[in-house]
């Protein structure tokens, strides 16, 4: 059947048309950057009369609501530099109120307010970007692009590093007739070509909270986003740019205090103190040398905890400093193409290094990356250095990854990884890869990658293999997955959640979007799964139906109704006291959910799932609400609620958790996370002060703890708390 469903599907995708863009042959826009002859000052105004040279742009045309008409307010962006920055200046009109209620870097409400976009693709590949947002109240958010954001499932953005920290600056100011923005990017914070004059591939999207108007300079068809980089404009005219020594010392002191308490009586408390040292050095223009030596994560957020109800790992995202920027160009694996279905198999995962399992940091003695481009060639290489823990061995772990660019936007590469143990015993795991990424015309891409791997006392049956074909134009959104994990697959240094199985997935999704009335989007759908063992012995299999609908104000309504098949061949212990047996189960679940419009002030979310569970059934709720209090103040609760009756055994499991932030500028934050788990009786906090004392140099003061809830008698028997300051300062030439 897999192979039948194989051949049906791809033939359907490759007989589909490929997509022209809506505005037809015409060239793409180009902007001129000017010379300033003094460096603006970063406040927001634009007052100075270096931007009275620079002529402004202020052809924005609609994606939503009517795509290809005139923007309904007007933008005007000009753009100059000096050797060291690209400045850009907005002056955003407004028709109505602006809105605009946070100010903390990176938060995800930014995308849903007034804001102001620019993507740069500094190598003019029409693949790769570094994105900048900023908004009326002069809050920053940046991230990386890879492979124009594409290569997960439906919604997802499986090549967009939102977790990087590029240093730059940014200011802004509400005036009467709109708001205005100043914003400057130092050129060491991108990487280039090295050429005598650049040319980069630049576009700008304007988002107009109000009207639910989404404005771009160089038009972008419905289907996709500002990621979407080949189908940006051009900026010219940059002439001597200069990278300085292109050297940055980042020095760090850590600080504090760990407190364990096992009973009311017994405990000890430690001293925390640290020195360490992060260094770049631009080895040239588009590479980079990364060093860490004695490395540090205590300015960290913690993990938010999920609730786990199947026998696979959970997928748990980086967040450490030194192994975001770049993190693509070592990535190889399926990314978020098989959500919801746990066989995600990626080849390199980053938080195997410095982690343990469960989380507990693992220190890093040091370590090294070089990463970036040079030419059409994308070069990664990794290695570091654990210590000793948990009675464990310290590993050293080596990563290369080369790709080549081919064609307009394909690439092909191999990856090679080798983790070996430091205690003499020889034990070693290695797996090595080759891929490709091949844009076939404006809608399709195909994907996939060969792996092998190589681990003492595994040998036989070593293999995977992926592969993705998918096509998206506005009206049709289709992709065929399969994957192919044979069981003695040991990918150590990755994230590999089934092994011994093949799975094909297949999604038919189309997306209508009427032109009137209260609905902007229909997103309805069909997905089969289908899972055997390496015997084509059916294990598992999934029908998936759903119709989503977004409407003119970004709130969404969604209906799902789900068939599956699970084979156990093995006893499942799904908590204590809980295991089920062996044997062939099928449930049928159905889910609603409603999400208010992400703009308004105060907006909840709202799930209710009842299924059949394994012989029984199960009840799953869940809802949060938020509020954005003024643009300083914000909260968020979520509870979730697994209800579970089997002939095998009850329970109960409640997740609830709390974010409190408070702003006090977009350079001062203050966060507060409180969970409670009602399976592991645990409370933890996690309190984390933020101070940006200059762009790229922080101050952080974290406070965690966990406590057992246990007993009633012994509410806080047992504590675990940590008050930590850690400061960092950034030196450059």
């Amino acid at each position: 059947m897999n192979k039948l469903l194989s051949v049906s599907v791809f033939s359907a995708l490759c007989s589909l048309p490929v997509f022209a863009a809506a505005q037809g042959a015409g060239e793409r826009p180009s902007v001129r950057a000017v010379l300033a002859t003094e460096s603006p000052k970063i406040d927001g105004v634009l007052d100075e009369s270096a931007w009275a040279s620079a002529n402004p742009i202020e052809q924005f045309v609609q994606q939503e609501p009517n795509e290809g008409q005139p923007a309904t307010d007007r933008t005007e962006v000009r753009v100059l530099y000096d050797k060291g920055h690209l400045f850009i200046g907005v002056r955003a009109y407004a028709s109505l109120p602006v809105t605009a209620t946070e100010m903390r870097r990176d938060a995800d409400r930014l995308f849903d307010e007034d804001n102001f976009q620019v993507v740069l693709d500094t190598f003019h590949d029409s693949r790769n970007a570094f994105m900048f947002l900023t908004t009326p109240l002069g809050a920053k958010l940046e991230q990386q692009i890879f492979d124009e954001g594409e290569g997960g499932g439906r919604g997802t953005t499986a090549n967009v590093n939102r977790n990087w920290d590029g240093v730059w600056d940014a200011a802004a100011k509400i005036t009467p007739d709109g708001w205005t923005a100043e914003i400057s990017i130092p050129v060491n914070t991108l990487r280039f070509a090295r050429r005598d004059e650049q040319v980069w591939g630049i576009n700008f999207q304007r988002h107009i909270r109000g009207k639910n108007e989404m404005a771009f300079w160089a038009p972008i068809p419905k289907a996709y986003s500002l990621t979407r980089v080949s189908l940006a404009g051009e900026l010219t005219g940059l002439k001597g740019l200069s990278l300085g020594w292109d050297l940055k010392l980042k020095p760090f002191f850590v600080g504090g205090v760990h407190d364990v308490q096992t009973s009311r009586t017994v405990g000890r408390t430690n001293a925390i103190r640290d020195l360490g040292l992060d260094a770049r050095y631009g080895v040239t223009p588009g590479l980079n040398l990364d060093i860490t030596v004695n490395t540090d994560f205590a300015q960290v957020e913690v993990d938010e905890q999920q609730v786990n109800l199947t026998r696979f790992g959970l997928f748990f995202p980086e967040k450490r400093d030194f192994f975001l920027e770049n993190s693509n160009l070592f990535t190889v694996g399926t990314g978020s193409s098989f959500t919801s279905t746990p066989v995600q198999t990626d080849l390199f995962f980053s938080r195997r290094i410095g982690l343990s399992d469960a989380g507990t940091p693992i220190p890093i003695v040091a370590g090294a990356r070089l990463a970036g481009k040079s030419g059409g060639n994308n070069i990664g290489l990794l290695n570091i250095q654990t210590e000793s823990a948990f009675g464990k061995a310290g590993d050293n772990f080596f990563v290369g990854r080369y790709s080549r660019d081919v064609f307009k936007r394909s690439r092909i590469g191999a990856l090679f990884i080798n983790k070996e143990s430091v205690d003499g015993s020889a034990h070693f795991n290695r797996t090595m890869s080759v891929d490709g990424n091949f844009a076939l015309g404006r809608g399709m891409q195909a994907t996939g990658f060969l792996a092998k791997t190589a681990t003492p006392g595994k040998n036989g049956d070593d293999m995977a293999f992926y592969g993705r074909v998918a096509y998206r134009d506005p009206k049709w959104n289709l992709w065929l997955n399969y994957l192919d994990v044979q069981q003695n697959f040991n990918a150590e240094a990755g994230f590999v959640q089934r092994t011994g199985m093949r799975t094909t997935k297949a999604y038919f999704g189309p997306t209508p979007r009427p032109k009137r009335g209260g609905i902007k989007l229909m997103e309805p759908m069909y997905v089969l799964t289908y899972t055997t063992d390496q015997t084509n012995r059916l294990v598992g299999r999934l029908h998936h139906l759903m119709h989503g609908t977004t409407l003119r104000d970004d709130s969404f309504i969604n209906v799902i109704y789900q068939r599956s098949l699970d084979v156990l061949d093995v006893p499942f212990r799904i908590r204590p006291g809980v295991t089920i047996p062996v044997g062939a189960y099928t449930s049928d679940e159905w889910v609603f959910s409603y999400s208010t419009s992400p703009g308004r002030k105060i907006y909840t979310r709202l799930s209710f799932s009842p299924m059949e569970f394994y012989g029984g059934r199960r009840q799953q709720m869940s809802a949060s609400a938020g509020v954005r209090a003024s643009s300083r103040m914000a909260a968020e609760l979520q509870f979730n609620r697994n209800d579970v009756t089997m002939p095998w055994g009850d329970f109960l499991v409640n997740l609830t958790t709390l974010r409190v932030d408070y702003t006090f500028s977009p350079r001062m934050t203050i966060r507060s996370l409180t969970q409670y788990n009602s399976s592991t009786h645990e409370i933890s906090n996690n309190v984390r002060f933020n101070l940006i004392h200059r762009p790229g140099s922080d101050l952080y003061l974290v406070y965690n703890d966990l406590s057992q809830t246990g007993l009633p008698a012994d509410i806080f028997g047992h504590k675990d708390r940590q008050l930590v300051m850690k400061v960092n300062y950034l030196l450059q030439r």
